[in-house]
């Protein structure tokens, strides 16, 4: 069984050692988690995944995909392969399938989805290969379409943007060795190769690990080399280099970066060596990058990767678990709610150096709002948060709902629920890797809203009145 903690502020310490006591003598094989804000509903893991032997790692990356039944699914990685979990009943996750990979043991595994299918791939050594899985069968089964090195054998990270697949970092098949390629995925079953960033900047980075892209402009983390600006030209099929950032506060091994929704400010990590703080940089201007501030846990835990909801931003840092700031004011971060997922060593450190426990990744795209995080060694871990976003739970209660939904391409889309009762609401509407799609300002909710140029796909839709949410809800658009 498992004893949780959650305090929302700090206790005195004689109070916090006698809880502490008093749930090991009730429970001796209990797990303590310390937390703000934010609520575990459920856990899981599958208790034949074995570490691999270099860092003890069992799972690894993690993303998360809806149906258009309203089945949310989380996806996470392991040293064997990859998991397909059920989580529409966020407290009782149920394992539909698994794909296994090329090979056991491995230490990296990074998964993103476009449409019904997910793609996922690994840095491992050889024997590895590229995998893309059709979830569309889900919850009976997924189908593997593609499993081999024909494209590429090894990536270490991949990011969607529209119908663009980038991968970071690619070694064999026909792609090569490149420190970062563009797909299409006009067939999303064979992408086919745009352009290397080789091509054009042959020696840009010391190798690329990570990209950010929204709109082909590309923020490259580009490891002990720093943070590049790039916009891939669709005309001309070429990478051009827009600003770089090779000297910065608190610098170290450039990990990965996110937006804001604005894009006014990337907040972005370094992972080596372990300890350094998150990084908030100005980027309305990207002729002249300005580190605003940097902010920490305070502990020696790494900031591994962020993920952004409008200005809240969810960075799985290792032993830290999840971490969760309000980042709309660039300059000043302010931490709105925790999760330590990774009960091994109490939140406050020290921590051992290589630090490779705790959360490696998180998803907080759900439409019902829960967050999907993969502890390194514990698995899968589905939370919730009632008031870390400003959402209560009164304000949930009031929820409206639309229709037609699913909508057809172009289609106006309609109210139901106490929101007619206002006289102007504001709308947002994102894709499912948090990118805004649509926003629009001081509508009448009893007119609806245009989808005009919305295309097909699966978007999360949130409503406000001011500065209080009422609603969040999937809208599914089709062609």
């Amino acid at each position: 069984c498992i004893f949780e903690i959650h305090t929302q502020t700090m206790k005195a310490k004689s109070l916090l050692i006698l809880s502490l006591l008093l749930s090991m003598s009730i429970y001796s094989s209990g797990q303590i988690y310390d937390s703000l804000n934010i609520t575990k509903l459920s856990s899981w893991t599958n208790p034949t995944v074995t570490p691999e032997p270099f860092y003890g790692i069992k799972y690894n990356g993690i993303w998360g995909w809806n149906d258009t039944n309203g089945n949310e699914y989380a996806i996470i990685g392991s040293s064997q392969g990859t998991y397909f979990v059920d989580v529409t009943n966020p407290s009782n996750p149920i394992e539909r399938d698994y794909v296994a990979g090329k090979r056991n043991n491995c230490i990296w595994r990074e998964i993103k989805t476009y449409s019904h299918y997910a793609y996922l791939i690994s840095d491992d050594g050889a024997p590895n290969s590229f995998q893309i899985v059709d979830l569309q069968y889900l919850p009976d089964s997924v189908h593997v379409v593609l499993d081999n090195n024909t494209i590429f054998e090894r990536s270490h990270t991949l990011f969607i943007d529209g119908n663009k697949l980038y991968c970071a970092s690619t070694n064999g098949g026909s792609v090569g060795s490149s420190d970062m390629s563009v797909f299409s995925l006009a067939n999303p079953e064979l992408p086919v190769l745009l352009r290397k960033l080789d091509s054009d900047y042959p020696s840009l980075t010391n190798g690329v690990h990570d990209m950010y892209v929204r709109n082909d402009t590309c923020y490259v983390s580009g490891g002990y080399s720093g943070l590049f600006i790039l916009k891939f030209n669709t005309t001309t099929n070429q990478f051009n280099l827009i600003n770089s950032l090779t000297s910065y506060p608190s610098q170290g091994y450039n990990h990965s970066s996110i937006l804001t929704d604005d894009g006014q400010t990337l907040i972005f990590m370094d992972e080596v060596p372990n300890g350094l703080p998150v990084k908030s940089l100005d980027v309305t201007d990207l002729q002249n990058l300005v580190v605003a501030t940097t902010f920490s846990t305070g502990t020696t835990a790494t900031p591994h990767n962020p993920f952004m909801i409008g200005n809240t931003c969810y960075i799985a840092y290792y032993q830290d678990g999840l971490q969760v700031y309000d980042v709309s004011d660039r300059n000043n971060p302010v931490r709105i709610g925790f999760y330590d997922t990774h009960y091994q060593t109490a939140m406050g450190g020290p921590y051992p150096n290589p630090a490779y426990q705790g959360a490696w990744g998180a998803y907080p795209y759900l439409p019902s709002g829960n967050i999907l995080v993969s502890d390194m060694q514990n698995g899968l871990f589905v939370l919730t948060q009632p008031t870390a976003t400003g959402i209560s739970e009164n304000n949930k209660k009031t929820i409206s709902s639309v229709y037609p939904n699913p909508i057809k391409e172009n289609e106006r889309l309609f109210f139901k629920g106490d929101v007619l009762e206002l006289n102007a609401i504001d709308v947002k509407l994102m894709n499912l890797i948090g990118q805004d799609v649509l926003v629009r300002a001081n509508i009448n909710p009893k007119e609806g809203l245009d989808l005009t140029g919305v295309k097909q796909g699966i978007y999360l839709m949130q409503v406000l009145s001011g500065n209080e949410m009422k609603s969040r809800v999937k809208v599914v658009v089709e062609d």
